[in-house]
């Protein structure tokens, strides 16, 4: 069987080393556990790097160092991706500011990922960014996206609470 092949937005690595959201954190190390596994192809992104690098040095070396504990692809963002996330903003399935978001989005799109994995329910993880994610794979002929919080994964939990 082949394996599903997840983009992790930058949240997801950012729950790693999230002791303000124990939950979240808990679940995170469970999608974690089976990454390290090997149960899911996964892919990164420039994106989330960049986002990454953003923390502070503290919290970023953490990061890095769950990083280091997994393959991953890595691929940058390119024309294909921004013009997607352009078309999203566009289509009003996202705001301008929540562009980086598209990105993600855009980039799992181009890279033909099966799912992205995120805690961003506010921009990624609901029905109105489904919908549109959905409409714009078919209109650029890509292959649907699935977006989902890692509690699909690993089997556990709503997944809906804030």
């Amino acid at each position: 069987m082949k394996k599903l092949k997840i983009y992790l937005d930058t949240t997801i690595i950012s729950y790693l080393d999230q002791t303000e959201k124990p939950e979240r954190m808990a679940e995170t190390h469970k999608l974690w556990d089976k990454i390290k596994a090997g149960e899911f192809e996964v892919v990164i992104s420039d994106i989330d790097i960049a986002e990454v690098n953003g923390c502070n040095e503290e919290k970023r070396n953490k990061l890095y160092n769950y990083l280091s504990q997994i393959q991953y692809t890595f691929i940058n963002s390119d024309e294909k991706s921004v013009d997607i996330a352009t078309k999203m903003i566009n289509l009003d399935i996202l705001k301008k500011k929540s562009f980086l978001d598209c990105q993600h989005i855009a980039n799992a799109i181009v890279t033909d990922c099966d799912a992205i994995v995120s805690w961003n329910f506010r921009h990624i993880v609901n029905h109105k960014t489904m919908m549109g994610v959905k409409a714009i794979t078919a209109l650029e002929g890509y292959n649907d996206l699935l977006i989902y919080a890692p509690s699909i994964l690993v089997g556990e939990g709503d997944g809906d609470d804030t």
